[in-house]
């Protein structure tokens, strides 16, 4: 049977990555964003705001053929952190999927999987330690509010008596190729590392006290996605994903610092967040003098700044405890993939240059 592959959040970390991945494999592929990505890899692009229901019924009313959902959009305030406690991003959030799959469900008589995006959120990771490691069949947090929760029910209750199944995804820290994601810190990173090596200064580590955290290539779940969808028997799950390793931001920062050219620093806590939008000027100053094809600074890196304070413990003074899940759920199952982290950051910051998106090393 011929497939035919949605991407809802083309331009994000996760969608991105999907609709290359599908689309690289010869799948037809439509790709749903309110901004064109930056490549397309054939698939055809279709710019959607998924908080409009009017347009998201037009749009799907041809979408009949339609076999598989990726559903990787994702609605964040600026600031972005705060965001996650407010009850009116929580709404948005759960308003957007339903805008989506009630008219897609009612066109696609052939849909028989849909894949959702969570995260370590649904452990608490942005409220208080987790419980290590932090396992799918823990619903601890339930009480928290969270908009995976609504997203979840809501699926859980569509799928009743359906032919089609769900596969839930929890990711930690997820690292990828997109431009102005809320949470991608591979353009923050290199952003802020171009405008050191242009005062000739070394990369310093701006965090905080040290972790140990857990990472995943966006392509390595994109491909979880993939197997997802056309294992026999699948259907109905949760799934931790990690790239099967762990880092210290610390420890992984010399080889982060040769990716791009430079020499590590001595710690220096700064928060990404507030001060480099200050520096907006010299980005742009950068992107002429390298002739790069990278947007201004806020198109570029988003909220990721934020991402990065976040991720990166600024302002912990004391090394915080592991955040680490359990991934024998999808090795159980049969998913096997792994990619050394290091390896993954030197990947993407390579790939960016290679793009024109940062400085050459």
């Amino acid at each position: 049977m011929s497939e035919h592959i949605l991407v809802a959040g083309a331009t994000g970390l996760v969608g991105f990555a999907a609709m290359k991945h599908f689309a690289e494999k010869g799948f037809k592929v439509t790709a749903l964003s309110r901004r064109r990505p930056f490549e397309t890899f054939g698939a055809t692009h279709i710019p959607l705001d998924l908080t409009d229901r009017a347009a998201c019924a037009e749009a799907m009313a041809g979408m009949g053929d339609v076999t598989r959902l990726v559903y990787a959009a994702l609605h964040e305030k600026p600031g972005l952190v705060a965001g996650w406690f407010e009850a009116d991003q929580i709404e948005t959030n759960k308003r957007m999927l339903e805008n989506l799959f009630d008219p897609l469900e009612k066109s696609a008589f052939r849909l028989r999987h849909v894949s959702v995006l969570q995260g370590t959120k649904a452990y608490g990771a942005h409220v208080r330690p987790l419980s290590v490691p932090a396992r799918e069949n823990r619903d601890e947090m339930k009480e928290q509010p969270n908009f995976y929760w609504e997203q979840e029910e809501y699926i859980r209750a569509k799928q009743q008596g359906r032919d089609w199944s769900w596969t839930i995804f929890r990711p930690q820290i997820i690292f990828g190729f997109s431009l102005g994601a809320a949470m991608n810190l591979i353009p923050a990173i290199g952003v802020y590392g171009a405008l050191l090596k242009e005062e000739g200064k070394p990369l310093s580590f701006p965090g905080g006290a040290s972790s140990v955290l857990e990472a995943v290539d966006a392509d390595l779940l994109a491909h979880a996605i993939s197997w997802a969808g056309s294992r026999a028997g699948a259907g109905n799950d949760i799934f931790n994903v990690t790239n099967g390793d762990v880092f210290v931001w610390k420890n992984v920062w010399p080889a982060i610092a040769d990716a791009l050219g430079m020499e590590p620093g001595e710690a220096t806590p700064m928060s990404l967040g507030a001060q480099m939008p200050k520096r907006a000027a010299e980005w742009d100053a950068i992107r002429a003098k390298y002739d790069l094809v990278a947007p201004d600074m806020a198109s570029f890196v988003g909220e990721s700044f934020h991402y990065a304070d976040f991720t990166m413990a600024y302002g912990a003074e004391r090394d915080t405890p592991a955040a680490i899940v359990s991934t024998i759920a999808l090795r159980r199952a049969g998913f096997h993939e792994v990619i050394d982290t290091e390896e993954m950051f030197r990947k993407y910051l390579r790939l960016f240059q290679e793009k024109k998106l940062l400085p050459p090393a």
